[in-house]
């Protein structure tokens, strides 16, 4: 009997590694250096307005993180913001691209058991240097038989992406955090998509979850992966 799914994608930041809380702590320190011009809640509401207006411009990743950092400390202090202040923001963003990789509980375990048995795919976004580097700290690297680094996670995508490495998207599955990103593209696209939660979820990934389909499936952690891919043939 053929497997129903052949080609299994699986994202990278907050799926396999930890990545948003070294977000979290870099939105603290931002909201220490400007404490003197408005409350951390203003303050966030502005970056997170700023990120999606930059998204187009900058893409996904740290230095787009950055630059909307930036832009919004000139904002809020109207353009008054102090060299010194700019340049512990800079700073704070090349810490960032230097943060170690701390894989999540189950993340070796699965993709070395389902590596076994079907092809698997990275499929991440983001800045292509800061990936290619935690891929590698990872570990991870030599189990996959492709690394996908793409600018958005849209249907099209996965279409190429499950066609050039997989048997169309039909047979492809999709595993990740993101609701936005992860599960529904490529529930669209015609395959399956697997959610994975994390504690910490950047808001601009946020999305309700499907309305009933047969194609989606959410479990508490990896390691409930290879039982379920087995359970779906």
């Amino acid at each position: 009997m053929v497997n129903r799914v052949s080609t299994v994608g699986f994202d990278a930041d907050d799926t396999l590694w930890h990545n948003e809380r070294s977000f979290q702590m870099t939105h603290a320190l931002f909201a220490g250096l400007l404490a003197d011009y408005t409350d951390r809640d203003t303050l966030m509401a502005r970056l997170v307005a700023a990120e999606r207006r930059n998204l187009g411009h900058y893409g996904f990743g740290v230095k787009g993180f950055t630059l909307s950092m930036i832009e919004t400390a000139i904002e809020v202090t109207d353009a008054r913001v102090p060299a010194a202040v700019l340049s512990e923001i800079l700073e704070a963003g090349r810490e960032m691209l230097s943060h170690p990789v701390d894989l999540l509980p189950h993340a070796q375990d699965a993709i070395e058991q389902i590596a076994k048995t079907h092809r698997i795919v990275l499929v991440t976004k983001g800045d292509l240097l800061d990936q290619e580097r935690k891929l590698a700290q990872s570990g991870l690297g030599d189990l996959f038989d492709a690394v996908e680094i793409v600018s958005d996670k849209t249907p099209a995508v996965y279409h190429t992406v499950f066609n050039r490495h997989g048997d169309a998207p039909g047979r492809g599955m999709m595993v990740g955090n993101s609701m936005k990103s992860d599960v529904l593209p490529m529930i669209e696209a015609g395959g399956w998509g697997v959610y994975v939660p994390h504690e910490m979820t950047w808001e601009l990934e946020r999305a309700a979850a499907p309305d009933v389909t047969e194609r989606f499936r959410a479990v508490a952690d990896l390691g409930e992966l290879p039982g379920l891919l087995s359970d779906i043939g």
